[in-house]
């Protein structure tokens, strides 16, 4: 997909409701060139790196996998495709700004074992001032309710920080504490088919439900900070260690 000709549209749309969904943002061989890549990568390179290159459902057992940790830094191919023009380019459009790659991830819920996805906003993870950043969620499996789809609370990045806590779901540590019926009846759903790109500001809220059926929903997760944004990485850095030694405790790591 050309993106650039819907340029205007595509920050108009961003800056209205919080996300944008960009069709055919890869077709089906390139999004199969990805998830090929992704399975060289569970060989090949997974192995030689730490337990915290990866969150797994069962621990040790790879089809439970639900996230890898920056792939960009451990192998070339992905490096590539982070800091390639077909995705800075977008990030720096939708930001107004130059961009910082923070992290390439690989999300998946695998079939009747994932949980959900709490509400949630990702600048509270993120920890920036002012909160600008994004994340662009590359399908590699078609999506839609049943398998645990992104459902977005549109505009909601226009608002405060909600309120967050702790939660048990893995991956996820914190959700919002005051989300009730309002938000679910507010809230849009969105489908996808593999190559197509959701992007997301890091103040809008969004969620997923558990995946209920027997297909994968595997997407790459693409993130980026506005170069205005500063992060507090003393506090990030604390808050970091702190989950990834709870989560070694209870053998999810």
């Amino acid at each position: 997909m050309n993106w650039q000709g819907e340029g205007e549209q595509l920050k108009s749309d961003f800056n209205a409701q919080g996300y944008v969904v960009l069709e055919g943002f890869m077709d089906g061989r390139e999004a199969d060139e990805v998830a090929a890549a992704i399975d060289r990568y569970i060989a090949d390179v997974l192995p030689t790196l730490s337990e915290s290159a990866a969150f797994y459902e069962v621990k040790d057992q790879p089809e439970t996998i639900m996230r890898l940790q920056n792939l960009g830094d451990h192998d070339e191919y992905f490096r590539e495709l982070y800091l390639s023009d077909r995705f800075v380019g977008l990030a720096e459009l939708l930001l107004d700004d130059g961009v910082v790659a923070k992290n390439m991830q690989w999300f998946n819920k695998p079939p009747r074992v994932a949980d959900q996805t709490p509400p949630h906003q990702d600048g509270f993870y993120f920890m920036l001032e002012p909160n600008e950043a994004l994340t662009m969620w590359l399908a590699l499996d078609s999506v839609d309710e049943e398998n645990g789809c992104i459902r977005y609370l549109p505009a909601s990045h226009r608002g405060e920080m909600r309120p967050h806590q702790r939660t048990e779901v893995l991956g996820f540590s914190q959700g919002i504490v005051d989300y009730g019926d309002a938000d679910t009846e507010a809230e849009v759903a969105i489908h996808a088919n593999p190559g197509d790109l959701i992007v997301h500001h890091c103040m809008i809220v969004h969620r997923a439900d558990a995946n209920l059926s027997d297909r994968n929903r595997a997407a790459l997760g693409l993130v980026y900070f506005a170069r205005r944004a500063r992060a507090d990485q003393d506090r990030a850095e604390a808050y970091r260690k702190e989950l990834w030694t709870q989560w070694e405790k209870e053998g999810r790591l």
